[in-house]
């Protein structure tokens, strides 16, 4: 049966792509689906996550520091294959339970994140598992939630927005700190990685059946391919910071990803308002 508590959260974070209000209001979100481990039957919860880059997130199960393991823990643990909703993306992935130094050094990357993770750990006498979600790779282009081209478009753009205002606000709670921490530096470069891999599918796959379909484009799709350039600068700026020295400083960081946020807006504002015309006009990505 669905779960009183989750089944709103649920629902709302379907209807808007991921944007929720309440408790979870900002937080970085998914719908985790297990295979039940002694129904076989499938069970949505909605996480809490951490980027790890690469294509894969992890997953706590604090069960809010219970002395019993949360059951979408005991599921994968009978199931490793789940399936993972972004808000923008819907895709399977190998559930894969840290041990070891892995496990402890990803908990404490969490800790330094939100304390809150100690508070739960201290609750319980349990080791709290670290689950690495890692997403199976698939031939062909991602399942985008739109019901066409355009509004996946404008999904996939917002779902930049919110993370970039959120890295922008993690910069400033950490602006007394003197160094950068480790799981705010990866949250970064998974960004980094992630608009990269966009704007080369744009680049590669989107831009050039545009210029097919709609020769009239043509000027715009020059310009956007010149501010894939400048972002793509901004970009590697910011990975310098990261990656030049563990002592980075946040307050470096943070001129990075405003001079980043401001070009970014700009540029996907134009995108969305010269494309997504021509792109609804297009066949659903399905």
């Amino acid at each position: 049966m669905p779960n009183p508590f989750n089944q709103p959260v649920i629902e709302e974070f379907r209807a808007n792509h991921g944007k929720v209000g309440g408790m979870f209001e900002g937080a970085r979100l998914i719908l985790l689906t297990t295979i039940g481990a002694r129904t076989g039957n499938p069970h949505t919860t909605p996480l809490g996550y951490l980027p790890d880059g690469d294509g894969t997130i992890l997953v706590i199960a604090s069960a809010g520091g219970s002395p019993q393991h949360p059951d979408w823990y005991r599921n994968v643990l009978a199931n490793p294959r789940v399936t993972v909703e972004s808000g923008v993306f819907t895709y399977e992935a190998d559930a894969v339970v840290l041990d070891g130094d892995e496990r402890d050094r990803a908990f404490a990357r969490a800790v330094e994140s939100d304390p809150g993770w100690a508070e739960y750990q201290a609750k319980t006498d349990r080791t709290i598992p670290v689950v690495a979600l890692r997403e199976v790779p698939v031939a062909g282009p991602p399942h985008i939630n739109a019901g066409s081209m355009g509004e996946a478009i404008k999904v996939v753009h917002d779902a930049f927005r919110r993370e970039l205002a959120l890295i922008k606000q993690e910069l400033i709670a950490s602006n007394g700190k003197a160094t950068l921490g480790a799981q705010l530096r990866v949250n970064c470069l998974t960004f980094c990685q992630g608009l990269h891999n966009h704007h080369t599918g744009e680049d590669t796959m989107l831009f050039p059946f545009l210029a097919d379909r709609h020769p009239e484009l043509a000027p715009v799709l020059t310009r956007l391919g010149e501010e894939h350039e400048r972002i793509a600068a901004l970009v590697e700026d910011l990975r310098q910071v990261l990656t030049a020295t563990e002592n980075a400083d946040p307050g470096a960081v943070r001129a990075d990803v405003e001079r980043l946020m401001a070009e970014l807006e700009a540029h996907l504002d134009y995108e969305e308002q010269q494309l997504i015309p021509a792109l609804d006009a297009a066949p659903a990505t399905g």
